[in-house]
């Protein structure tokens, strides 16, 4: 039995919404050690962006991410500071 290769991953446009939320999750990292949980963050993040989503403060415990070393209403400010140079 063959095994099918994977899908090719396309990557973000270096300038698009989506790079620069997920980089900002990745330079938070040590704050949140679950790639997991970061990307289900990403995800809430870019939503909140295009006007669909949570607050930094609300999708934190919403989504419940293990967060460790820092107080949520700590890594939501950082979040939402970091996001208002995003947009």
């Amino acid at each position: 039995m063959a095994t099918k290769a994977p899908s090719p991953v396309k990557s973000f446009p270096e300038n698009s919404v989506e790079k620069k939320t997920y980089g900002l999750i990745e330079s938070l990292k040590e704050f949140m050690p679950i790639d997991n949980d970061r990307n289900r963050l990403g995800y809430g993040l870019v939503k909140y962006l295009g006007g669909e989503g949570d607050a930094p403060e609300i999708l934190l415990k919403s989504a419940k991410i293990r967060i460790v070393g820092i107080e949520y209403s700590e890594l939501a400010k950082k979040l939402a500071d970091g996001l208002k140079e995003i947009k």
